[in-house]
């Protein structure tokens, strides 16, 4: 018992505040690469991983030989197959990490001009959806795409609702596919999207939504989908898909998501929107 107090007493001792500093920052890091990754493959990926260290010094200890040669062999092939297998995962958090670090959002510093690109959205989005006439329109925000931008036709035109809806007339060139903007301006359109692999989508959704969920996934973009089949509005940012908006939700929406970030105060789309929706079921 003396000794195991000396121990501690001699640890203690030897604590200083650059160790206390290191264990914190490792353990902030644990926390936030298990949040982002929640609710994800890997998180069950990790719960695997962890479960077979537990098991390697327990077959150890009770001298299970073939179970213990499995069991590291496994670990060693297993940690260099999750970086191939889960690389979207792996390039979201690193993106993720990279917009915290190098914020800078592709937003409109004029309020008044920001209030008229989103009406000119909202007019056409609203329009699409009266026509039933599906669409998918996406803001780019901290992530860039040129990537995307690349899959489709550059435009780089003034936004207007009535070029969004010309774009999206069934059976013309560019309207099987995504349209890009970025601040006032049509990039792009006919842009091919990464479409996700959850499985727990509904089945009942197409292509455009999950096509927009797919980029949503991997960057912090603004998604709006219009149902060809329904009409209906829907949005996806970070991975998450809301649905039955109504233009003047979309409006309202759109110009919380868009507002200028303070230096003080910056806020992610996905926690702009969660916000929101509280705000809203507290006035509701």
């Amino acid at each position: 018992m003396q000794d195991i107090s000396i121990f501690i007493t001699n640890t203690i001792k030897n604590i200083s505040i650059s160790s206390i500093l290191d264990i914190a920052v490792v353990a902030y890091l644990f926390y936030k690469g298990y949040m982002l990754i929640r609710g994800t493959r890997a998180e069950q990926l990790l719960k695997g991983i962890m479960f077979m260290v537990f098991l390697i010094p327990v077959s150890y200890l009770l001298n299970l030989e073939v179970v213990n040669f499995i069991l590291n062999k496994t670990l060693t092939v297993g940690l260099i197959s999750v970086v191939i297998i889960f690389q979207p995962e792996i390039r979201r958090v690193l993106e993720h990490i990279g917009r915290r670090a190098f914020d800078e959002v592709y937003n409109i510093e004029d309020q008044e001009e920001r209030s008229i690109v989103i009406n000119e959205i909202v007019t056409a989005v609203k329009n699409l959806s009266d026509s039933k006439t599906g669409a998918l329109l996406v803001i780019e925000q901290a992530t860039g795409l040129g990537e995307i931008l690349g899959t489709g036709t550059i435009l780089d035109a003034k936004i207007s609702s009535n070029l969004l809806e010309n774009i999206f007339v069934v059976n013309t060139p560019l309207h099987d596919g995504a349209t890009i903007i970025r601040k006032d301006r049509i990039i792009a359109s006919g842009c091919v999207l990464p479409l996700t692999n959850n499985d727990k989508i509904d089945k009942k959704l197409g292509t455009r939504h999950r096509a927009a969920i797919g980029l949503s996934e991997v960057s912090d973009s603004i998604n709006i989908i219009v149902s060809e089949e329904t009409g209906i509005i829907s949005l996806a940012i970070n991975g998450k898909l809301t649905r039955n908006y109504d233009a003047e939700k979309l409006r309202i929406i759109l110009l919380h998501l868009l507002k200028n970030k303070e230096k003080k105060n910056v806020k992610s789309a996905g926690e702009k929107v969660k916000s929101w929706i509280k705000i809203k079921k507290i006035k509701e």
